[in-house]
């Protein structure tokens, strides 16, 4: 008999945390965070982490568990994962993978391989490239050899953008092939899938209000405070993060303030278009139109399902 798990996703500033809560109060559920940002510790408003007080007495799993410089990829998260969901199902409780990191979430529901090999030294030699050439042109090198993974990994993500070239050079092979042959895979669970759709106009609104309200919440303060407790790569979380490399390169003299606020939000409706184009191939997935559903309409059709493939009820 195949495990229950639940996937609440779509894109940036959806409210994917808040509905996610509520069906995890309703059900006996468990979050397991599929941010790939908030994972890191201190990491907390240029990520929009979710508060204790959002959280609402729910447990969350894989929020602040590793340092600002270190790395983290797909892999890490699915071993991170099913450790999680081992003790959730061992509590008589239900996980609830919510997020918007569709390569981690895919990770788990279809226990995808992302095993990467660093072979001969190809990931430094990339690595050396981008440091001498810059980021558009480690880009436009990936563009090259696998144009359909430049749909997917966003320019300013550095990391991914080495490892989908570092993967090719080993194996003569797209990673963009390569993850639509893990794709077909079954799902090893009774799993549930919903990815939350709002209209783009409004979405890249709130997107917009987001990165203001980061700013009067301090996200300048936050960046100078990592800058002097941590150094960062190309490989590290604070490197990669949109809202924090901006600032990184704000305070080095790349451009002025106004420009890194620019550049933030440009950043973040770039990546959540990315987010819908990944998650509108995914097979499994269920859509909630939030122009036709309110949260309470959206929380009664989860639990219609829900109740449908045996999940609850």
């Amino acid at each position: 008999m195949r495990k229950p798990l639940i996937v609440i996703s779509g894109a940036t500033a959806t409210g994917k945390s808040a509905l996610a809560v509520n069906i995890a109060k309703i059900i006996g559920g468990e979050i397991i965070s599929a941010d790939s940002m908030q994972i890191y510790k201190y990491m907390n408003i240029g990520t929009a982490k979710v508060t204790k007080e959002e959280m609402q007495g729910v447990p969350h799993h894989l929020i602040d568990i590793i340092e600002p410089d270190e790395s983290f990829d797909a892999n890490a998260f699915k071993e991170y994962s099913l450790k999680a969901m081992e003790g959730i199902y061992e509590r008589g409780n239900i996980p609830i993978i919510t997020g918007g990191t569709g390569f981690y979430i895919q990770a788990v529901t279809r226990d995808i391989d992302f095993t990467e090999e660093n072979d001969n030294g190809v990931r430094e030699k990339i690595t050396a490239f981008y440091e001498e050439n810059g980021e558009d042109a480690l880009f436009e090198r990936l563009r090259s050899i696998d144009p359909e993974s430049c749909i997917i990994i966003p320019k300013q993500n550095v990391k991914r953008v080495i490892r989908a070239i570092e993967f090719f050079e080993l194996h003569n092979k797209k990673i963009s092939d390569h993850n639509k042959e893990q794709k077909e895979k079954t799902s090893p669970y009774n799993l549930a899938y919903f990815v939350i759709d709002d209209d783009r106009k409004t979405l890249y609104e709130k997107i917009d209000k987001r990165v203001d309200k980061m700013l009067e919440e301090g996200l300048l303060n936050e960046v100078e405070t990592l800058l002097s407790n941590y150094t960062y790569s190309s490989s590290s979380g604070l490197f990669n993060a949109i809202g924090y490399k901006e600032i990184i390169e704000y305070k080095n003299g790349y451009y002025d303030l106004d420009r890194a606020i620019e550049l933030i939000k440009q950043n973040s409706r770039h990546y959540a278009k990315r987010q819908v184009t990944f998650f509108k191939r995914e097979s499994d997935a269920v859509y909630l139109n939030k122009r036709k559903l309110d949260n309470t309409q959206m929380i009664e059709f989860i639990l219609s399902v829900l109740k449908e493939k045996g999940i609850y009820g």
